[in-house]
Order: structure tokens, then C-alpha cells, then sequence
């Protein structure tokens, strides 16, 4: 179960002089080596293996830096909740890292009982890239395996790795290209302080229509409790001009957010009797909710 909260002109010479350098710059960053740093902020046995051995398969592509400097840069002055984080909090602990991407590793071995089946163990790895140049979630990604017992559950999970590191090796150099190509955003006017000036006969923007996000089937499975906070440009006919999730959790959370804000439909945000584009954040709150006994 799920309770959201919903809270609110030069030539063209002088131009390819001025270019050609930027141009430039920008292909050396996108084809030099990302600097990676891989964590396990739950300090566990088994986060700290799967690291290190997805380390052995991502550092001929990628320069992952030293896990024990890493990890001393991301302890002193960690984040409250790691593995969700906003945009700006993965933008400050990457720049005190110094790396380009965060990988972030949780893992854990479970034990299991389904009706027909019996015991069973489960071990899993839940695997964050993040980067640094937008505080992004660039892929999220749940690996499992179940057995009879949990070392064959583990072992089984090892197994895996090299497909982590695949898929992780191929976001990041997909998120890079794209992130370069990316336009700044243009400025926008954000909701006033209730206190301020401007704040006198403004109405912020509102839905005729709220929708609550899905508490997806994988957050509830593995009880995950999770912020998810998403910035929305409004143009002043009421039209979603841009949405961005910019505090991200995984397990299908963030896109559930995206499509609930998208589906509804919204009135712009006034002032004096006058409609006007706006950039607002909405936040929504997720929790398992326990069940009340009969």
C-alpha cells in the first residue's frame, strides 16, 4: 500500500571561432574515461564483494577510482538517505569524490517461504548509477537469484556481474552524450514566498484533477519507503512543458511519479487575473503502510 503526499548577432566566422574550441572540449569529455566511483553505503560483506568484482569487469573501460579513498570521501559528510538522494545532494557528494558517476550497490540475502514452493533463499544486488555532471538517476537496475539455500543464491547472483557491468558501462556513455548535447533551462518564475510582495493576489497552479501515484509492486515487495520529488514547468495555458525527477529512488517510484503528474490536467498559476508560466516542485511521500489486524 502507498501514501503519497502531494505538496507544490554574431557572423558566422567570429562564431566558429568561438565554437570550435567548446566543440572540442566537449569531444574530449565525452570520449576520455568517466572517473567511476562504486560505493555500498549499507556497508555490508556481500556490497562490498559485488564492488569489488564489478570493479574488475568495468575498470578496462572506465577509470574507477580507489574504493577505500571513495568511500573516506563519501563518510565525511554523507548523505541522510543515499540511495535517495536529490539532484543537488549526488551533485555535492560526486564533486567531494571527484568522480564523474556514482554507482551506488546495495545488497541482500533473504530467506523466503511461498505457498507451494516452501523455503527458499533469495539473494539480490540493487544497483544505482548516478551522474555527477546532473545529479541524475541515470539506470536503476534489481538483479536476483533464488535458490535452496543462500550460498547457492549468492553464487548464482556473482554470476551476474559481468551483465551489471554491460548495462552500467553502456548508460553511462549514453547519459554522457546526451547530457553534453543538453540546452540550459530557461528561465522560469518560481512560486513566491507566502511572505514575499510578489506573493499578493498570486494563486499557484493546482490540478482540477489529482492523480496519486502507483506505490509500484517492487517497492511494496521489498517495503521500500522513498521520497520522490519531481520539478514541473507549467506553461500559461496549463500545459506541462517539462518534468524532471530531481529526487530520484528507483524501483519503479520515479516513473510512476512522471506519469501521474503528466495524466492530470492543470490549472496555471495567476496573478492579478493573469495566467503565467511557472516552475514548481511537487513532492510525494512514500511508505508501506502496515496492515491493521482483524
Amino acid at each position: 500500500m502507498r501514501s503519497p503526499s502531494f505538496t507544490i548577432k554574431f557572423s558566422n566566422r567570429k562564431v566558429s571561432l568561438i565554437l570550435l574550441p567548446f566543440a572540442f572540449c566537449l569531444f574530449t569529455y565525452a570520449s576520455a574515461p568517466q572517473r567511476v566511483a562504486i560505493l555500498s553505503p549499507d556497508g555490508s560483506e556481500m556490497s562490498e564483494e559485488v564492488s569489488e568484482r564489478l570493479t574488475s569487469f568495468l575498470i578496462s573501460d572506465l577509470k574507477v577510482l580507489d574504493m577505500d579513498l571513495a568511500k573516506a570521501a563519501f563518510n565525511s559528510k554523507p548523505p541522510v538517505a543515499p540511495f535517495n538522494m536529490t539532484i543537488d545532494e549526488a551533485k555535492r557528494v560526486g564533486v567531494a569524490i571527484g568522480c564523474d558517476h556514482i554507482i551506488l550497490i546495495r545488497t541482500a540475502n533473504q530467506r523466503r517461504n511461498a505457498s507451494g514452493r516452501g523455503e527458499y533463499y533469495e539473494a539480490y544486488a540493487v544497483i544505482y548509477v548516478v551522474s555527477v555532471r546532473t545529479g541524475r538517476l541515470i539506470h536503476w537496475a534489481l538483479y536476483k537469484s533464488e535458490a535452496i539455500n543462500a550460498k547457492a543464491a549468492t553464487r548464482f547472483l556473482d554470476v551476474t556481474v559481468p551483465e551489471f557491468a554491460r548495462e552500467i558501462k553502456a548508460k553511462i556513455d549514453s547519459a554522457t552524450k546526451s547530457e553534453i548535447a543538453e540546452s540550459p533551462l530557461p528561465p522560469m518564475e518560481e512560486p513566491p514566498d507566502p511572505k514575499s510582495p510578489e506573493a499578493k493576489n498570486f494563486i499557484a497552479p493546482i490540478p482540477f484533477r489529482r492523480i496519486k501515484p502507483e506505490y509500484t509492486a517492487e517497492a511494496a515487495f521489498y517495503e521500500v519507503p522513498a521520497t520522490v520529488e519531481i520539478m514541473v514547468d507549467l506553461d500559461a495555458a496549463g500545459k506541462i512543458l517539462r518534468a524532471e525527477i530531481v529526487r530520484w529512488a528507483g524501483y519503479g517510484l520515479d516513473e510512476s511519479v512522471d506519469r501521474a503528474v503528466r495524466q492530470m490536467n492543470w490549472r496555471p498559476a495567476e496573478r492579478n487575473g493573469k495566467t503565467l508560466p511557472m516552475r514548481f516542485l511537487l513532492r510525494y511521500n512514500f511508505k508501506k503502510v502496515d496492515k491493521q489486524p482483524l
